[in-house]
């Protein structure tokens, strides 16, 4: 498990532009205890699965809490015995003399070989263990708009804002207040109509400016 200062040691790592190395433990979801990963960002806050890791092998970034990771390099088991090959099995053959009182050749058949056992399978390959499925997380979308009619989107998954003040068009927000519920659409299109009224006033008072302009170049004439 990561404490404050080694997360306080990450973090210096990472604004070196060395991202730092971190295993997994046993707590883990979705990667093997004792594997290895590059830790990339932290998000904000720190709380939950705040650690965005790409572990060892794998081109995605996962999120991991400080109870998951260490900084504890795992010690390597010694690897097993290799098992002696199996001695090969040697076939004997006996000779028997065939009757006297036959009148075919002397020569003897050869009896059938010994039994023996076959040699033992070869082990079966362990399957590898299943990756534990991450669980589904909570997405939250929230629309932000400005007096002047501007809109914005931020998206949370689970406790990670992956899309913060993104800019959207209007034109885009009027067409998705078509498909939401009756309340919503109203108060989207309260929204752009007020926006709307503040441009028309601006334009307006801006005419009336261009237009005083106007009259004294022409008295400049």
């Amino acid at each position: 498990m990561l404490s404050d200062s080694d997360i306080t040691q990450l973090r210096d790592a990472l604004k070196a532009g060395k991202p730092p190395t971190v295993w997994f433990t046993g707590r883990a979801v979705g990667v093997d205890a004792g594997k290895s990963g590059k830790v990339v960002s932290f998000a904000s806050p720190e709380e939950g699965d705040f650690i965005e890791v790409k572990p060892t092998g794998s081109k995605d970034t996962l999120s991991f809490s400080k109870a998951e990771l260490t900084l504890n390099r795992p010690k390597q088991r010694p690897a097993a015995p290799k098992k002696p090959a199996p001695a090969p099995v040697v076939e004997e053959e006996i000779y028997q003399p065939a009757p006297a009182s036959s009148s075919s050749s002397s020569r003897a058949s050869s009896s059938s070989p010994s039994s023996a056992s076959s040699p033992a399978s070869a082990e079966k390959k362990k399957p590898a263990p299943r990756r534990r499925a991450m669980p589904p997380s909570e997405v939250t979308v929230t629309l932000h708009s400005t007096p002047r009619g501007d809109w914005t989107v931020d998206v949370v998954v689970g406790k990670k804002r992956s899309v913060r003040s993104m800019p959207i068009p209007a034109a885009a927000i009027h067409k998705i207040a078509k498909e939401l519920p009756d309340q919503v659409e109203t108060a989207i299109s309260a929204v752009m109509a007020a926006a709307r009224q503040q441009h028309e006033e601006r334009i307006a008072l801006l005419q009336a400016e261009l237009d005083a302009a106007r009259r004294a170049l022409n008295e400049l004439s």
